[in-house]
């Protein structure tokens, strides 16, 4: 290998350079190479000997002073006799992508950590049953993750389980929010009475997610998280609208000028025409939270009405 480089324009740009305005140098890509990453990449020496990774992951510094994150992966040729004749590589922008797994691996460390100093956890169960628990749920009651993922209940002490998992699993199988109270040990020995609450989770069109929940010790005040405020809305029904109004002393005009949606889009809520992820239904019941109206879920499944 001579060690000449032609690039195609599409990398000149993922480098924020001027396309064909620059010589294609090797010694040029690792001077945009974020100093920090500059030792992912083989040097010269190793390209010439054919020894390059699969795929690495870098850091650009582009001329303009932004910062992207691109996978290159390279893969060698060789000559029939085995000599190494030229490197072959692609580039892609994965900026956005990376960005979104350090955000995601923050937030687990973060839920991890509040689990470990004040036994809050929120968590989530798919269409296919998996169950997404932090790590450190495990570890507070000394049981392997991978039995609580697939049995939550065995956390709940013997003498209170069935009848907690009887419960639970009714508002579930009819998909329907639960809230329930429940006694755990934990590993070293302390018994805590934990509440636990799950909705049904629906996209605007109505298809059923799956559940997003929050266990939290009865004692502790803890504020309610965005996912699992949306999914007591859609539970809203239009007998808790009507309530709504009549504690406000609100017509359904009134309702749908505070809420910005028709008469007619009132009047098919509170006749239970809307399915149950419909954005109106969100919007009238987000409304009626600001007029001072409490969407309250009660441990036998009841959403109670009242007025703040």
């Amino acid at each position: 290998m001579g060690g000449e480089q032609v690039w195609s324009p599409g990398f000149f740009r993922l480098l924020g350079l001027v396309p064909n305005a620059a010589k294609a140098s090797y010694e040029l890509l690792l001077s945009l190479v974020h100093p920090e990453d500059r030792h992912r990449l083989p040097s010269f020496g190793e390209i010439r000997q054919g020894h390059v990774p699969r795929e690495t992951i870098v850091r650009v510094i582009r001329p303009n002073g932004t910062v992207r994150t691109l996978s290159l992966v390279m893969e060698a040729r060789f000559s029939g006799d085995g000599r190494p004749v030229a490197v072959n590589g692609t580039a892609l922008d994965v900026t956005d992508r990376e960005q979104l797994s350090h955000v995601s691996h923050e937030e687990r460390r973060r839920r991890g950590a509040l689990y470990l100093t004040e036994h809050i956890v929120t968590f989530s169960v798919g269409l296919d049953l998996v169950r997404e628990i932090p790590f450190e749920v495990a570890q507070v009651h000394g049981l392997p993750l991978e039995n609580i993922c697939i049995d939550p209940y065995i956390m709940i002490v013997p003498e209170e389980r069935n009848a907690f998992q009887d419960a639970a699993g009714g508002q579930i199988e009819r998909r329907l929010f639960f809230q329930g109270t429940a006694h755990e040990r934990l590993a070293n020995g302390e018994l805590w009475n934990f509440r636990i609450i799950t909705v049904p989770v629906r996209d605007p069109d109505g298809t059923y997610l799956g559940r997003y929940g929050l266990k939290y010790p009865v004692r502790s005040p803890v504020p309610v998280p965005a996912a699992l405020c949306e999914g007591l809305d859609q539970a809203v029904t239009g007998n808790h609208l009507r309530a709504a109004r009549a504690l406000l002393d609100w017509s359904m005009m009134d309702l749908a000028q505070a809420s910005g949606l028709s008469h007619s889009t009132v009047r098919r809520l509170e006749e239970d025409g809307e399915h149950r992820g419909s954005r109106s239904r969100l919007q009238a019941a987000s409304t009626l939270r600001r007029a001072g109206i409490r969407f309250i879920p009660l441990d036998d499944g009841t959403l109670a009405v009242a007025k703040a």
